[in-house]
């Protein structure tokens, strides 16, 4: 079988030659690009082995530069899941000297490959060190795509925000996203939103790792714009698109745990198992992100029995990594589970596991040591190092066998601590009781003031509209508690219409003293005459100005001249409003995508406009419609207010408005509101 696989790879070599030797007959592009086309086309058959040593034989030719070669051997590597020796030579070959253009390019994508290496590992200062000069000697050459830049901007943005420095990461993450946005429009294919979903991805999955869980919910829904956006395109991959809408969902599921936001994080985990990619063994894997987060061990522990399936998929080996990344989490799963049967098997596996991890990390360090040195002149630099290997492999030994008398002395107490647990909450809830009649005048109290802020809020939006020819406007209001977070407002001036919909994170009075603070904002800046953009720009810099809450509001401003019909408007991350005409026809509007109002500051918004929508029903809602659940937990759903709405073309903004609230109440049959409810409907004759 050697001597087969050894003449298919000479056989290989020496076609690939023959092509190099005839295409420079002809006179094409340099030798490099021809070479790296072959070795491009080896990665494709996923030949990982005829791919090094090609770039061994090209590289002895001189057809290949030692930093391409180091590139393609690192690209190698990657594939065949040694990630350590992949990231050796893509070290090597950022080291190595830049001669051409070619080179720089070759240099840009291992800086790329090689600080993405690092912070999946936790290496953020690694990461950051060769990103961040990469980044710096692309701006002084000229010579870097967008996707160079973009996923180097990400990888610096995700290493800031695990470092703690907020501020310097929004601004990596929001460079990037340009680059990201140049990648996609300048190409057909699929490739630039699938490189881009996979960035956000990785920001989203910085933000959860942090705890800011606030942040990382506009990332997830950027995310899957994005991947709706992938799925559009005509040479996208079903199953890639059906695996990221399942790590969406299962990121969005932990998000929504993370802000105590239990049933919508249940949702989303519903969400989850309706992909196929949930059925698969890495699925079941990265499930249990939200399972033991929600403390639903029973279920984690059930998703664990797939956990060989998943290593053999990702082609992994017994590793210490795998072991504390996957069969450490699998032992407490079953043991929080109560199976204690099934943890002590894995502990006793782990026992099993932990020698020949030990013996195949030796095995890996000293290939790593015979690259590093090339082992010709370097015996002492080795036997030194294997010295080291040998003092860190007993280290590992013993913290492994302390874990695992740690993990049973934790079983042999494990009943003792329940007995415990049950007498304090026993006497908690007997404190409880005692101060159940003091709490429930103290309830009474608070109802009767929060009474109070919602006649004084709801003063605040108006509720008389104005009697003009040509115009039709109406809008309604329903805060899902005493007080909300919704809001809308309308500002007549001459022909000119100023209106805005928003609907503020959270509920409850902190929701509704920001509100307010929106609502102020948009009528002082709509007396200024300035267009929809700038209000959303201004609005930001004012409230994301000691926002210390990471408070921001979803909001949809507009300017209408009633003259011309003209529409300008500037959508910040809301929902995209509907637009009838009367024909019985409509959708909803596609728009370019901004950021919320008061997350970061220093944020420049983009504005559109419609040249015409006299004759339309134009309809902007928040998502207490689309979003309306019933005992069931089922949501009012798109496609629900696109057929309500395109059934009443031509009915009047009042009638529209009650139509659909009339919708929301027989689909919620007796629910409770989940969400502040607010809509507005205009109409320009």
């Amino acid at each position: 079988m050697k001597i087969k696989r050894y003449l298919s790879w000479l056989s290989l070599l020496l076609v690939s030659l023959v092509l190099i030797s005839c295409h420079e007959k002809m006179g094409h592009s340099p030798k490099a690009s021809r070479v790296d086309s072959i070795l491009f086309d080896v990665g494709v058959r996923m030949e990982y082995d005829s791919m090094i040593i090609l770039a061994n034989a090209y590289e002895q030719q001189g057809l290949i530069s030692e930093l391409d070669a180091n590139r393609w051997r690192g690209v190698a590597y990657y594939h065949q899941g040694h990630y350590r020796m992949s990231e050796i030579y893509y070290r090597k070959a950022i080291e190595s000297e830049i001669k051409t253009e070619e080179d720089q390019l070759s240099y840009n994508k291992c800086a790329r490959r090689l600080s993405e290496l690092l912070l999946v590992k936790g290496d953020y200062e690694g990461s950051l060190l060769v990103a961040i000069p990469a980044v710096k000697k692309m701006e002084e050459t000229g010579i870097g795509s967008d996707i160079d830049y973009a996923i180097l901007l990400n990888n610096i943005g995700c290493c800031q925000i695990n470092l703690g420095q907020d501020e310097e990461a929004k601004e990596s993450f929001l460079t990037a996203r340009g680059h990201y946005a140049n990648r996609w429009q300048s190409d057909s294919t699929s490739r630039g939103f699938q490189e881009a979903v996979l960035g956000t991805v990785y920001t989203s999955m910085a933000y959860i790792n942090t705890r800011r869980y606030a942040e990382s919910i506009y990332w997830i829904d950027r995310t899957e714009m994005l991947l709706d956006k992938y799925r559009q395109k005509r040479d996208a991959r079903k199953d890639y698109f059906d695996e990221y809408q399942g790590r969406i969902e299962i990121m969005r599921a932990v998000a929504k745990q993370g802000l105590g936001k239990k049933d919508q994080a249940e949702e989303a985990y519903k969400a989850f198992l309706q992909t196929d990619y949930s059925k698969t063994a890495p699925g079941h894997i990265n499930a249990n992100d939200y399972l033991v987060m929600a403390e639903r061990y029973q279920e984690a522990a059930d998703n664990y029995r797939y956990l060989d399936q998943a290593i053999e998929h990702w082609g992994m080996e017994a590793s210490l990594d795998n072991i504390q990344l996957y069969m450490l989490p699998k032992f407490r799963a079953n043991k929080e589970a109560g199976r204690r049967d099934s943890a002590r098997v894995v502990a006793e596996r782990i026992l099993n596991v932990l020698d020949s991890a030990i013996t195949g990390q030796k095995n890996s360090a000293t290939a790593e040591l015979a690259t590093l040195y090339d082992t010709q002149g370097k015996e002492q630099e080795i036997l030194q190092k294997e010295a080291d290997l040998s003092r860190q492999r007993m280290w590992w030994t013993a913290v492994s066998l302390l874990l695992i008398i740690l993990f049973f002395t934790i079983y042999t107490f494990h009943k003792r601590r329940s007995t415990h647990r049950l007498k304090v909450a026993h006497e908690k809830l007997q404190v409880a009781y005692d101060q159940l009649e003091e709490a429930t005048a103290h309830r009474e109290r608070i109802e009767s003031e929060l009474r109070i802020a919602r006649d004084i809020q709801m003063s605040m939006v108006p509720n008389i509209f104005p009697n003009r020819e040509g115009l039709d406007i109406y809008a309604k209001i329903e805060p899902a508690k005493e007080v909300g977070g919704d809001l809308y407002g309308y500002l007549l001036m001459g022909d000119e219409l100023y209106f805005c919909l928003g609907d503020v994170s959270g509920k409850g009075v902190p929701a509704s003293l920001f509100m307010a603070q929106a609502t102020r904002l948009f009528r002082t800046l709509a007396t200024q005459h300035m267009m929809p953009a700038e209000i959303a720009t201004r609005m930001n810099a004012a409230l994301s100005e000691d926002n210390e809450q990471g408070m921001f509001v979803t909001m949809f401003i507009g300017c209408i001249d009633l003259a011309k019909g003209i529409m300008d408007f500037c959508n910040a991350g809301h929902n995209p409003p509907y637009l009838g005409n009367t024909k019985g026809g409509g959708e909803f509007l596609e728009m370019l995508p901004n950021a919320p109002i008061g997350l970061w500051p220093g944020l420049e918004y983009d504005g559109e406009r419609l040249e015409d929508i006299r004759g339309k029903m134009l309809v902007v809602y928040s998502d207490g419609l689309n979003e309306a659940e019933n005992r069931q937990q089922e949501q009012f759903g798109d496609d629900h207010i696109l057929e309500l709405l395109r059934k009443m073309p031509e009915a009047s903004a009042q009638k529209v408005i009650e139509s659909l609230y009339e919708g929301v109440q027989k689909h919620r049959d007796g629910a409770e509101p989940n969400d502040d409810l607010t809509i507005l409907s205009i109409r320009v004759e």
